[in-house]
């Protein structure tokens, strides 16, 4: 496995890149090394996802706030997934998916929210608010994967706990 670091804590501006080895052939949708930003403020949390995508052969950046996700996103080469945290420091969730939606080039990539705050008003709420999906924490390892390929093959995820 390939472990890539770069990031200090709890600065603003903190990012984390996570890549690893395609070990396994499971991603079943056409993108083969998909790069999925996750903006997610806790570090463990974020290493859950990370091992969760490993099996899939994804590279994973991360950033800790919405604060600027937008300037970070326009640093990676492309993105195929965003995976994105409600409750975030500087600014949350709703405020970041809505700078990244004024952004063309990033239209096209689907915006899951992944949260604690689960329940049927809650996932209503981010579909309303623009989001593609919702998948609840805390997150199902069994289902996660699954989840992700699902997503990445272009169907709708909208499940909490």
């Amino acid at each position: 496995m390939l472990l890539q670091a770069a990031f200090s804590l709890p600065a603003k501006h903190s990012q984390f890149t996570y890549s690893v080895e395609d070990r396994s052939s499971s991603l079943s949708s056409t993108i083969q090394h998909p790069v999925i930003l996750v903006v997610e403020d806790n570090i463990g949390n974020f290493k859950l996802i990370a091992r969760m995508l490993e099996s899939l052969g994804a590279q994973c950046e991360w950033k800790t706030s919405g604060y600027e996700v937008v300037e970070f996103a326009e640093t990676l080469p492309h993105i195929d997934l965003i995976l994105m945290d409600i409750r975030l420091p500087y600014e949350d969730g709703y405020s970041a998916m809505r700078k990244i939606r004024q952004h063309a080039q990033y239209n096209g990539i689907p915006i899951i929210a992944v949260t604690a705050n689960t329940g049927v008003e809650q996932m209503n709420q981010a579909k309303l608010a623009g989001f593609d999906g919702f998948i609840g924490k805390p997150l199902d390892v069994d289902r996660f994967p699954e989840q992700i390929n699902r997503i990445l093959s272009g169907q709708s995820v909208w499940e909490h706990n």
